[in-house]
């Protein structure tokens, strides 16, 4: 291994790791000779800033300014950097600017705030309404009614105490009768239920445990990036991976000072761009942390014609239960309100009180006379008309909060003038109304970030447990209204990255999927399929007893097809949080017991006991065209426009649920990684090996095979130098009769295979001879 320092200017290729207590800094650096041998130039590494003590993720930040002391902290991040060097990697490090961890009594600067209220110098910090609640931050940490609840407080010299939680004492306050002593704070503990309407402070999503940072201010920024910042100019860390930047109150201006404070290194952002949506052009950052490449190189995975027949199999299986019909835009609707209702009923208030302010207090007699009922209606139904998480500074709002979202918006109201706070709502986010002072923009920054958080709310935790009838499209990212994508489109997006964001990320599995690539992958050959999938159904469920709701079945099956052999408890834990987030019958704060007794009872007699054998042999028959999907989804990833995020383990077959399944410790190396992990190693070799060919000066080249099963190679050349080619829809492909005199038009010259050198080809191969020892192809060109 080198010793040389890594060109760190843009990553050939990062591999994740997911640090935690039981996997610390040193654990990483164990397996740095084992991750350098793969190919890839750079650890990404989970957030490694002071967290909440036991964190297994490390999002729940308390202390920016400290490296973890669980994971060894900053002297153990340094040896890993050390010893990355040695073996030729660098370091990409997680960061979180949108929140902190609310636990007080390790959040240093919380604990402040609770202390002193909103004249300690902290209070700039987070982001927290002071005019409601009486001037209190409330705290939804009781376990009932303060009522009830009273009796388990008690005073601990100036520390107020409920179990293990602590809170600090007003100064002053800690004589007084317990009554008037919770009067008197900063702060009040209520009934944790009471968070859905009464909270006054910004959270991430609906997680009450963690608060918004107002990073928009300097200071703020200055404190909470100094230690990464550090880090990156000490040349520790090379590159950043930005968590959730659509929760910031203003991303163009965060990311424009981060690109200025870091000097341009590499940074990616962990932006989900809609379906057809692009990320803003101004943006100073290398790309996204990659779900567009996932949905496209799933998107060709899957045949279209199948999966349409597929959602009609399972119109009929679950009807009438599916939401709406098995209507996917009418599901994430229906989703939409309810977490408006419930989960960001709070977000909702507040962003209505700032509008009927706004038109009270407005010189405009237009704005005046509106009811803040009619206000909240009218927020409510342009949110959930978005077809993209939230607009931003540098773009047209109005391609955002379109005239077509007010048209239908308008058809909530009966009365026609009440109608009208529609355009009075949309005219203040366009800023065609009421001036542009501070509370103006509060009001656009307040209505982007609950747009943000309800489409992540509605469409990727609820909607994608409600809408199943193909488990694989149901993915961060995904688009399950048209999960599928012809070869012209996934052409046309990589040509489009290698023009306009050559060195974004890219990702086919992550700490954050809800199954892995290669489940996925599994799950798409159902489209090839739908019929005898449908048969196979049939035959297991053949006397419906004991089926809870036959929207569950239908997915629950699909779990068992797509994970393979497995434990009864990993596919249970898996299902029950699918029930739960999907709120029909049960939800993580309304739980319905005798629903997920049933529920459980189900998956031990049907899915996880002897009918899964059923379901079992079916995918072992179809194992070679789930093989030709694993093999063809990881080549794809490997060289395609961008920068490959391999995940902890994914270089062999990796078959995992939603987290925490799929944050499971991984063994490096692994015992046996087979076909992936030798397709897997090439790649990443070849790419660490010729980066001009991959990089951002390289090109990309669709290439076209010539014969009856034309349509079944995809296959493009990079840079001339580099042909990568995998078998596509295989099982349509054998149903037809193969290969037959199919070949593939190779640029000039003699192509050696990188997984074989022995073979070699040059003009016209037979694709049936190219895909002879595996259905997947990487030629590297070695001469004219």
């Amino acid at each position: 291994m080198t010793s040389e320092r890594p060109d760190t200017a843009v990553p050939t290729a990062t591999y994740r790791l997911q640090l935690q207590p039981e996997f610390p800094f040193a654990a990483a650096a164990a397996a740095a000779p084992y991750l350098a041998s793969l190919g890839v130039s750079h650890l990404h590494l989970s957030p490694v800033l002071q967290a909440v003590p036991g964190s297994a993720h490390g999002y729940d930040v308390v202390d920016h300014a400290r490296v973890r002391d669980e994971l060894g902290g900053e002297e153990g991040l340094r040896a890993l950097s050390r010893t990355a060097r040695e073996h030729g990697l660098g370091l990409v490090v997680d960061i979180v600017p949108n929140h902190m961890a609310m636990a007080p009594r390790h959040n240093h600067a919380l604990w402040e705030v609770l202390r002193e209220g909103s004249e300690s110098p902290y209070a700039r910090w987070f982001d927290i309404d002071w005019e409601a609640q009486d001037g209190q931050v409330l705290l939804p940490v009781l376990g009932g009614p303060l009522g009830a609840e009273v009796g388990n407080l008690r005073v601990d010299g100036d520390v107020l105490r409920y179990y293990d939680q602590a809170f600090p004492l007003r100064d002053g306050t800690k004589g007084l009768p317990l009554p008037q002593l919770l009067d008197a704070q900063w702060y009040r503990p209520v009934w944790w239920r009471l968070a859905r309407t009464e909270l006054n402070y910004r959270r991430f999503f609906s997680i009450s445990e963690l608060i918004g940072v107002r990073v928009e201010d300097p200071e703020v920024f200055e404190a909470t990036h100094a230690k990464i910042l550090q880090l990156l100019h000490e040349g520790v860390v090379d590159g950043l991976r930005v968590d959730h930047p659509d929760g910031l109150a203003d991303p163009d201006a965060y990311l424009q000072r981060l690109h200025e404070a870091t000097g341009g290194r590499w940074t990616v952002v962990e932006k989900i761009l809609a379906d057809g949506e692009h990320l803003p052009a101004s943006w100073p950052v290398a790309g996204t942390t990659g779900y567009d490449a996932l949905r496209h190189v799933d998107g060709v995975l899957t045949d279209p014609a199948g999966a349409g027949e597929l959602l009609g199999q399972y119109r009929r299986f679950a009807a009438p239960q599916t939401d709406r019909g098995g209507q996917w835009e009418a599901t994430v609707r229906r989703a939409a309100y309810r977490v408006l209702s419930h989960e960001l009923a709070a977000e909702v208030d507040r962003l209505t009180r700032v509008a009927h302010r706004l038109c009270e207090t407005s010189p405009d007699p237009a704005l005046r006379d509106r009811a803040p009922w009619t206000l909240r209606t009218a927020l409510e139904e342009l949110l959930v008309r978005l077809e993209v998480y939230r607009p931003y500074a540098s773009q047209d709002a109005a391609s955002v909060v379109t005239e077509e979202a007010a048209t239908q918006a308008r058809l909530a109201f009966v009365v026609p003038e009440e109608g009208g706070a529609v355009d009075v709502v949309r005219d203040l986010l366009l800023g065609r109304a009421g001036g542009d002072g501070p509370e103006q923009v509060e009001f656009r920054t307040r209505f982007a970030q609950t747009a943000s958080a309800l489409r992540a709310k509605s469409v990727e935790d609820t909607a994608f447990y409600r809408y199943v009838p193909l488990l694989s499209a149901t993915e961060v990212g995904q688009n399950p209204g048209r999960p599928a994508l012809s070869p012209e489109e996934f052409h046309a997006y990589c040509a489009r990255v290698q023009r306009d964001w050559p060195a974004t990320g890219t990702v086919v599995s992550t700490h954050d999927t809800k199954r892995s690539a290669d489940v996925r992958a599994a799950l798409a050959v159902l489209t090839e399929c739908p019929q005898r999938w449908a048969d196979v159904l049939a035959e297991v469920t053949r006397t419906g007893e004991g089926v809870p709701d036959a929207q569950l079945a239908w997915a629950a099956w699909q779990t068992v097809f797509g994970l393979g052999p497995a434990t009864a408890d990993r596919v249970g834990q898996a299902l029950l949080k699918h029930v739960r987030e999907a709120g029909l019958y049960t939800s993580w704060t309304e739980q319905e017991p005798p629903y997920e007794e049933a529920v459980a009872a189900f998956l031990a007699a049907g899915p996880c006991g002897p009918p899964g054998a059923h379901v079992a042999a079916f995918r072992d028959a179809l194992e070679p065209h789930v093989r030709a999907n694993v093999l063809g989804a990881a080549l794809l990833h490997l060289t395609m426009p961008g920068v490959p995020d391999v995940y902890q383990g994914t270089e062999g077959e990796y078959r995992a649920l939603v987290d925490p399944d799929n944050r499971r410790a991984v063994d490096f190396p692994p015992q046996d990684a087979g076909d992936k992990g030798a397709v897997t190693t090439a790649a990443l070799r070849l790419r660490r090996r010729r980066p001009g060919v991959f990089g951002e000066s390289a090109t990309y080249a669709p290439l076209s095979a010539e014969g009856p099963a034309g349509a079944h190679c995809l296959a493009f050349a990079r840079s001339g130098e580099v042909v990568a080619a995998m078998t596509r829809l295989s099982l349509r492909l054998a149903e037809a009769g193969g290969w037959r005199e199919t070949r593939l038009a190779l640029p000039p010259g003699r192509w050696v295979d990188a997984l074989a050198p022995e073979r070699e080809f040059t003009g016209h191969p037979r694709v049936a001879e190219l895909f002879a020892p595996l259905p997947v192809a990487l030629l590297e060109r070695t001469g004219d």
